[in-house]
């Protein structure tokens, strides 16, 4: 990770993969994941240190910030709305958090916000996770 302001920008999506799946596994009905499915998500990231700010914007749709530092625990919400407490780490240069029903990691290649969702347990799930696609420098 080069410097202390490494994610800093704004990224809108470009890519993703495994989308539809995802979603099923996250117990979503078709109607939202089809919703969801082409929404030209906007992330925007300040990056002091270990301080970060991160956005995330829904044309159309609701926006989310949720303010952290590494290693500490902090308030978060999903873009649902859901509450829930969380302590993000950054490993290897990537950002790490577990949200409610799934783990997200986000790293920098090659200019590009690379972010990736992994369940964390099959099976239904409240609508209330969502899944921050791949961001590319807008």
């Amino acid at each position: 990770l080069s410097g202390s302001m490494a994610f800093t920008g704004k990224y809108e999506i470009e890519s993703e993969s495994n989308y539809d799946e995802f979603m099923k596994r996250l117990g979503l009905p078709s109607d939202r994941i089809e919703k969801g499915r082409n929404l030209k998500t906007i992330s925007e990231v300040q990056q002091d240190g270990q301080t970060f700010t991160w956005s995330q914007n829904y044309p159309g749709g609701p926006s989310i910030t949720n303010n952290f530092t590494i290693g500490k625990e902090c308030d978060m919400e999903t873009v649902m709305g859901k509450k829930f407490k969380a302590t993000v780490q950054m490993e290897g240069g990537k950002v790490v958090v577990n949200f409610p029903h799934y783990n997200y990691t986000a790293e920098i290649v090659d200019g590009k916000l690379v972010e990736v969702s992994v369940p964390l347990v099959p099976g239904k799930i409240d609508e209330n996770a969502f899944l921050p696609p791949a961001m590319a420098p807008k």
